[in-house]
Parts: C-alpha cells; structure tokens; sequence
C-alpha cells in the first residue's frame, strides 16, 4: 500500500529565499566564481571551442538571439553572483551542445536526408495536464521521446562516445540531485528525473531562440526580439537535431512538448506539416499562478534580488501572449491533424484520451502498450509528491485583473474557472 503523500505547503518565502545550510554554504562558497563574468558573445563562444577542440557553429544566424541574450541578462535580468555562474555555464553548454551537433552533421552528412515522420506534438502549458499526458504517450515503443539527460547534452562529448555508463548520464543526475536539495518544493510543481520524458525546448535553445530564456528573469528587451521574429528557422534547426538523434539512439516517430508550441503553430505547420498536433485547455488563471508562483520559486538560484510581483506581471503578459496566439491561431492547424484535451476530461479519462489521440496519429495502440500504461498510471498517482497551495497575492496579482487578461481564450475554448489555490 503506498504511503499518504505529505500535507500541503504554501511558499511563503519567495521574495526572501531560505536555502536548506548545506545549498547555502555551497551558494556561498561559489558564488564568487560568478562576480566577474561578463555575458560577451565572443567570450562565450570562444570557451565552448577551447572546450571541444572545434570551432564550426554552423549557421551564424544564431549569433543574433544570442547577443540580445547576452545584453538583457546584464541589463535587465538582476543575476546574483551565484546566477551569473549558473547562467554562464548554462549557455556555455549549449555553444558546446552546438559545435558537436555541426561537427555530427559533418561527419555524417547522411543525417540530413533521415526523415522526422509524423511526429506527435503537445502544445499546452504546465500544469494543464501536458506532462501526464506526455509520460502516457511515451510509454508506446514505437514512438520516441526525448529523456532529460539527452536534453541537457544531446550529442557525446569529445573522447565520451561509446563509454558506458554514459557519463552525461552521471552529470545529469548529479544537477537532479542539487535541484532536488536546492529546491525541496520543485517536485511538487514538477517533477525532474535523470530519465523523465522532457521537452524539446531544451533543443531549441541550441539555437538560442526560445522562451525558455525568459524563465531565467524578466527580461523585456529579449521577449520583445523572440516575438519580433519569425521563429520557423529555429524550428528548423530543431528538426536537425532530431535527425542527429535518430541517427545516434534511433527512433521513427517522436511525441513532442512544449508550452512554446502555443504562439508557434504556423511555424509548426511548416516545419512539421504531417505533425498530430494535441493542444490541451485548462482554466489559464489557475495555470498562471501555478506556473509563476513555480518560476518565482526556481528563480531564487540565479535572482538578486527575487521580486515575485515583477515576475507575476512579466509572465502574465507573456501567458496572454501565448494564449493569445492558441486562440487567434488554432484554425491553423488542420482538423484532421489536431485535437484539443480539456483537463478535466483528460483527468476523468485519461486511456480514453490516449486512445483518442492514437487514432487520430494512426497509431496502433497494442495491447503491450495498453499494459504499460496501466502500470504507469499504477506507479504514478497524482499529487504523490505533495501539493502547493498558491496564493495570487504572493505575485502581486488580484483574480479579476488574471481572469480578465484570459477571458478571450476562456471564451474561445468554453474552459471552465477554477479555484485558484487548488
């Protein structure tokens, strides 16, 4: 019998943050490897090819995104010490993550013509049920997804192809170890494995345009660039990447995530055309307060100082954004090809909603995959972790004001209110 999950919390520290002493004791000692980093494109890019030994980006089309980066982290993004370190070595990873991809792609030309092949993509946000969702579809073995530590590091390091265990393994699972002290709550909103099924944002940063940035801080100067800009190009160069996937770890047909997915279906429709497209609906006032009161909560590793109630306003406008463009663009997508997934009758439903979504892909669902969905859901039960108890005013946010910023979507997808604490 499995154990009762442990009582709620409510986080009442996000604007002045307690570390467990061992997360602050290392926060302290590290932080100053961050105090004299400055964001220079060049510095960066030159580091990743001191690293690797190579020195071809590939498209330098992606030198754009990353000099608006580079200056909003230092212009708008209030990094602490420790943040500046972190950020550092994130975007470092990806340059690396960018010259093994071009140098794979050099040496295999053959990668480019493997075909991506009807993929299955979600498009939703957190907290509406994409994650679950996800996880159940990627139980099938004919399809292919993308575990997080292949997210982080998608292509061996120079020297490490062949060795086993793979040490990307071993690295990701030492940052899931951290997360997990640094953010004892996190799980709770979501939970991170070494081997979870992740999204392909991730990837899409390789090219260094995506909304994943704006996860970091607000950062107004970038938001404005990203939504400035066609985004079928980064699509595109997410494509490649999947080819190099399939070509190191095989694979045919992909199911796919990611919030960003929303604003982007006419992007999706070119680079994907053959794609089942599954958007998934929940009452977006109570996924906005889930989903900042999460960013606020994670912001406290690179941010000082943390203000929750500029992150709330920032990432209220960019959830408008977002679910703006779902409803002024959802007819773009065919009706064929596509399906929309309430929370609710997802939740009341959940093989019913799988089954649904495989007929629609055309893809056989067997009863192998019927089994081990089942034994999913058995080892999986909802809100195992814990739950958070989330509170509009920890944003400097009032329900009226969110409510109102949604009705337009609410009304176009008949999505049902929610209370907002649950």
């Amino acid at each position: 019998m499995s154990k009762p999950p442990p009582p709620p919390v409510h986080l009442d520290d996000l604007a002045d943050p307690r570390f467990p002493p061992e997360i602050a004791e290392l926060i302290t000692l590290a932080a100053p490897l961050g105090a004299d980093i400055r964001f220079e494109p060049d510095a960066l890019l030159a580091g990743a090819v001191a690293d690797t030994g190579l020195d071809d980006f590939g498209d330098d089309a992606f030198r754009e995104p990353l000099g608006v980066l580079c200056r909003a982290l230092e212009a708008e993004a209030s990094l602490s010490d420790f943040g500046r370190l972190t950020t550092w070595t994130q975007l470092s990873q990806l340059a690396r993550n960018r010259l093994l991809v071009q140098d794979r792609l050099r040496r295999h030309p053959e990668i480019r013509d493997i075909e991506i092949e009807r993929p299955i993509v979600i498009c939703g946000l957190p907290r509406t049920g994409t994650t679950h969702l996800h996880n159940l579809l990627a139980v099938d073995p004919a399809l292919r997804s993308l575990p997080y530590w292949e997210s982080l590091e998608p292509v061996p390091a120079p020297g490490e192809e062949g060795i086993e265990p793979d040490p990307r393994l071993e690295r990701a699972e030492a940052g899931v170890v951290f997360l997990d002290q640094a953010l004892p709550y996190f799980r709770r909103m979501h939970e991170m494995t070494t081997w979870h099924v992740h999204e392909e944002i991730q990837l899409l940063a390789i090219d260094f345009s995506t909304m994943l940035f704006d996860t970091i801080a607000p950062m107004p100067s970038w938001r404005a660039w990203y939504r400035a800009h066609d985004q079928t190009p980064h699509y595109e160069y997410l494509r490649t990447v999947l080819q190099v996937l399939q070509h190191l770890r095989g694979g045919r047909r992909w199911v796919l995530k990611s919030p960003q997915h929303l604003e982007q279906f006419a992007a999706l429709r070119r680079v994907f055309p053959d794609a089942t497209y599954v958007v998934t609906h929940r009452d977006p006032a109570s996924v906005a307060v889930s989903m900042m009161t999460m960013v606020a909560y994670s912001s406290r590793l690179a941010l000082d100082p943390v203000d929750p109630a500029r992150i709330g306003g920032y990432w209220l406008e960019l959830l408008g954004d977002l679910l703006g463009a779902c409803a002024a663009d959802r007819d773009l997508l065919p009706a064929n090809q596509s399906v929309d997934v309430h929370f609710g009758a997802f939740m009341a439903d959940e093989v019913g909603t799988v089954t649904r979504i495989h007929d629609l892909a055309g893809q056989p669902l067997t009863d192998e995959t019927r089994g081990a969905m089942t034994a999913y859901l058995a080892r999986s039960p909802r809100g195992r972790h814990g739950r958070v108890e989330y509170d509009l005013a920890d944003l400097g946010l009032e329900e009226e004001a969110v409510r109102r910023a949604f009705a337009g979507y609410a009304t176009r997808f008949g999505v049902e209110p929610e209370r907002l604490d649950a």
